[in-house]
C-alpha cells in the first residue's frame, strides 16, 4: 500500500520515533514498504519493539546524521521543539517535513472507512474496544492506538478497508484530518496553552464533528449535550440513540443492555474494569453499528476487550501487596479511578500521584487539590516535565504544599516510605502520564 501523498518516497526518518503513537505509525509506513527509522532521545519499550521487527533506531541527538540526511521526508512529533537541531537540518535541507497529525491525514486519505475517536478522557480505551470489535467481525482492519492495548499492542492491521485511530485536541491537531465517522467522548479542560479559553476548546471539538460524515457525541456530558446536529450515546439521557440501561456490576466488571432509538437491541458483558468504560464502550458499539454490521456480534467483539497498560493495571504483587498504575493525570479522571480503586482494596490503599507538566498543574491547580486532598495515605510525587521547563507554581512540591500530603522527589523516597508503611492486603495506586509507571515497576522489583 503506498499512501496519497507519498507515492514518490521511499526512506523516511522519525523524529522522535519511540513515542506511543509515532512508534505505531512507524510499523505502519514499514508494512506498507517503506524504508522506516529514526531517532529518540532514550531507549525505551517501544524503540525495542520497533528494532525487533528491523528498524533502525538512533539516540541521542545527531543533526547531519546519515539516515537524516538520506531520507526522502521527515516526520516530526509535537514534543519535538522548533530548536531540535534534526528538525532544523531538515528543513536547511529542504526535505519534505511532516507533523504527526500531517501523517495520520495522509494515511486517512488512503483508507475507504475511517473511525476516529476525540475526547478529553478515554480515546485509547476506545479505539481499543472498535479494534476488538473489528477483529471479531474479522473485517480487515488497521488500528493506530494511542497506548498499548493488553492483545494488540499499539498497532494492529489485518487491511485496509477500516483505520481507526485516536484524535488528539493538542494544538488542535483533531482538525487536520478528515473524519467518516467521529467519537466524542466528552470535554474537559485539558491542553489548554493550546486555546483561547473553555469557549475555544468547545468550537474545537464542534468543529471536529461537523467535519465528519457521522459523529456521535457523548448525550451526558454538559458541555456537547446540547448539540443538535449529531446521534448521541449516553447513560442517563432518555433521549440519545444509544443508551445503556439495565447495568449490573459485579466486581467493577459491568454488564448493560444497548438500547438504540428506543428499543432494546442486545446485552454487552464488559470484561474491563471501570463504570466509564460503560461510556466507551456504547461509543464504539454506536459507531461501528452505523457500518450496518450485527448488534450481537458486535456486543461479543466488546466482551474480548479486557484492558489497556496504564489503565488501572495490576503491575504485579509484593508480600501480598497489589500495585496497580492508571494513566489518570486530569482531575477528572482520578476521580473516577479512585471510585475503582476504593471498591476494590480489602485494606488500606496508599496513592502515589505524579503530576504530568508544569502547565497543566498551574492550570488545574485548584481542581487538583479539591480531588487530591480528601484521598488518604497520599505522597505526591515529582511533576513529569515532558516537554517544559520548570515552573515552581506547577511543581509536584508546590502542589503537595497545598494539598498537605507527603512529597517524593526521588525514587528512594518513595521506597523508604512503601517498605515502611505497606501490609498484606494493601493497595498501592500509582496515578499519572509520565515516568511513574516505570518507576512503580523499580519499586516492586526493590521491594520484592
Amino acid at each position: 500500500m503506498r499512501l496519497k501523498g507519498l507515492q514518490n518516497i521511499k526512506n523516511i526518518y522519525f523524529i522522535g520515533i519511540g513515542g506511543i503513537s509515532m512508534s505505531a505509525l512507524a510499523q505502519f509506513l514499514s508494512d506498507c514498504g517503506y524504508q522506516v527509522c529514526g531517532s529518540d532521545g532514550v531507549r525505551g519499550e517501544q524503540t525495542e519493539k520497533l528494532q525487533t521487527k528491523g528498524i533502525l533506531v538512533f539516540f541521542g541527538v545527531d543533526a547531519m546524521r546519515e539516515a537524516l540526511v538520506n531520507s526522502d521526508a521527515v516526520i516530526y512529533t509535537d514534543a519535538v521543539s522548533e530548536t531540535h537541531c534534526e528538525l532544523l537540518t531538515a528543513k536547511n535541507l529542504r526535505k519534505k517535513i511532516y507533523s504527526r497529525a500531517e501523517l495520520l491525514a495522509l494515511i486517512c486519505d488512503s483508507f475507504p472507512n475511517i473511525i476516529s475517536v476525540a475526547g478529553s478522557h478515554g480515546k485509547t480505551t476506545c479505539t481499543s474496544m472498535c479494534a476488538h470489535i473489528f477483529r471479531y467481525l474479522n473485517t480487515p482492519f488497521t488500528a493506530h492506538i494511542g497506548g498499548e492495548d493488553g492483545q494488540l499492542g499499539n498497532y494492529f492491521s489485518s487491511g485496509t478497508e477500516y483505520f481507526l485511530t485516536e484524535a488528539c485536541e493538542y494544538k488542535k491537531n483533531l482538525l487536520k484530518f478528515s473524519k467518516q465517522v467521529a467519537i466524542l467522548l466528552n470535554i474537559d479542560k485539558d491542553h489548554m496553552e493550546c486555546y483561547e479559553g473553555e469557549q475555544d476548546l468547545e468550537d474545537c471539538f464542534h468543529r471536529y464533528c461537523l467535519q465528519a460524515e457521522r459523529a456521535f457525541v457523548c448525550g451526558d456530558d454538559e458541555r456537547c449535550k446540547h448539540w443538535g446536529e449529531f446521534q448521541t450515546f449516553s447513560i442517563h439521557n432518555p433521549l440519545s440513540d444509544y443508551r445503556a440501561v439495565d447495568i449490573r456490576v459485579m466486581g467493577e466488571r459491568y454488564a448493560f443492555t444497548v438500547e438504540e432509538y428506543g428499543k432494546q437491541l442486545c446485552r454487552v458483558r464488559l470484561n474491563a474494569v471501570g463504570r466509564c468504560n460503560i461510556y466507551n464502550a456504547l461509543a464504539a458499539f454506536a459507531a461501528t453499528r452505523s457500518f450496518g454490521f450485527d448488534g450481537e456480534s458486535i456486543a461479543r467483539g466488546l466482551g474480548n476487550f479486557t484492558a489497556v497498560k496504564r489503565r488501572f493495571e495490576k503491575i504485579g504483587e509484593c508480600r501480598g501487596v497489589s500495585f496497580i498504575c492508571d494513566y489518570a493525570h486530569h482531575p477528572r479522571e482520578i476521580i473516577s479511578t479512585m471510585a475503582t480503586a476504593k471498591s476494590l482494596a480489602r485494606k488500606n490503599l496508599y496513592v502515589v500521584f505524579q503530576p504530568h507538566t508544569y502547565s497543566r498543574t498551574k492550570l488545574l491547580l485548584n481542581e487538583f487539590i479539591e480531588v487530591l486532598r480528601p484521598i488518604k495515605n497520599l505522597m505526591i510525587y515529582k511533576t513529569y516535565p515532558a516537554r517544559e521547563s520548570y515552573d515552581g507554581a506547577g511543581s509536584g512540591e508546590y502542589l503537595a504544599e497545598r494539598v498537605g500530603s507527603l512529597y517524593a522527589n526521588s525514587i528512594y523516597t518513595l521506597k523508604i516510605w512503601l517498605k515502611s508503611t505497606i501490609k498484606e492486603n494493601d493497595v498501592v495506586l500509582f496515578l499519572g502520564a509520565g515516568d511513574i509507571y516505570f518507576t512503580a515497576q523499580y519499586l516492586l522489583k526493590e521491594l520484592e
